[in-house]
């Protein structure tokens, strides 16, 4: 009697995503009100700045994750309870300048100021434009 095993071909090793070596800038919409949906009160705005860095790690690809101060006043500026629905954020993949950083890259994520999200749509922004 043959196995089931011998009649199944093998499988191959899952192959694991390499973190991004090249710099880059992404700008994006954040749809936040999907993310805190059912949320206490308590928990939202910390857990708007939680989904910030999950959307930010995702998209490109560091584990370091850095949020900066002027996002952060944005997103707590209503308090923990009335956290903003939508932000728009640039994201910037930048090299680290510590010799001993455990990850040799970083993500910056700063606040776009915008008054509609209306048409918006996720840009890649080269270096030459700025």
């Amino acid at each position: 009697k043959e196995s089931k095993q011998e009649d199944q071909m093998p499988r191959a090793k899952p192959q694991k995503r390499k973190s991004k070596t090249k710099i880059a800038t992404i700008e994006s919409t954040i749809h936040l009100h999907r993310k805190l949906y059912r949320v206490t009160f308590k928990y939202r705005a910390p857990k708007a700045i939680k989904a910030i860095r999950e959307h930010a790690f995702r998209t490109m690809r560091t584990k370091d994750v850095r949020i900066d101060a002027k996002l952060n006043k944005f997103i707590w500026a209503r308090g923990t309870r009335q956290v903003v629905s939508r932000v728009r954020v640039r994201m910037e993949r930048k090299l680290s300048e510590e010799e001993d950083a455990q990850n040799k890259l970083y993500t910056l994520v700063t606040w776009v100021p915008t008054t509609d999200f209306k048409g918006l749509s996720t840009k890649h922004i080269h270096e030459e434009e700025e």
